[in-house]
């Protein structure tokens, strides 16, 4: 019989969805007050994706993924998403039912990266008020790898670059914990 045990800490990040540069910058403050200091960015890019956000939030979308230097307790992504939502309704433009800004948190560990979502489906697992925990990218053969339904940003190289480097640097900070 096993025992039952902690994980290890894990390493946070959000994903960032907005039309604005700007705002994708200001957003960092707010997600430092959560998370902790940043330690990673990527890249901005053109969110080509979809156009699903396209009617809520308007074209020209820019996706960048941002890491968090503390390590944190897999068990926080819920409370993580929750207070995102919080952000996300602090930058909606008043009168108008648009978000300006789309905050999707994260994590990953030794094996995963592991993103946190209000939404159910099948392969999700229910955390706690009413947030759900996927696992979109698994890490195996000295690389991530994509699942079934891992959304395609997900998939670029620069995203997969991105995860790469956070999970060398997840590692180190691990070694150092002992």
């Amino acid at each position: 019989m096993g025992t039952s045990r902690e994980p290890k800490p894990a390493k946070y990040f959000v994903a960032l969805l907005s039309s604005s540069p700007d705002l994708l910058t200001a957003v960092e403050t707010e997600l430092t007050a959560i998370l902790g200091e940043v330690d990673g960015r990527s890249e901005v890019v053109p969110w080509t994706a979809s156009k699903f956000y396209e009617k809520e939030m308007g074209a020209g979308l820019l996706r960048r993924f941002v890491s968090f230097l503390p390590l944190a307790s897999p068990g926080n992504l819920a409370a993580a998403k929750i207070q995102t939502q919080r952000i996300e309704e602090q930058y909606r433009e008043r009168g108008l039912s648009g978000r300006r800004v789309n905050l999707d948190p994260g994590y990953l560990d030794v094996y995963k990266v592991v993103l946190g979502s209000t939404k159910n489906a099948c392969q999700r697992i229910y955390l706690h008020s009413g947030i759900y925990g996927e696992a979109t990218l698994l890490y195996y053969d000295g690389g991530f790898h994509g699942l079934d339904y891992t959304y395609q940003d997900y998939l670029w190289l620069e995203t997969l670059v991105f995860f790469t480097t956070l999970r060398e640097a997840y590692l180190a900070q691990l070694r150092k914990l002992g």
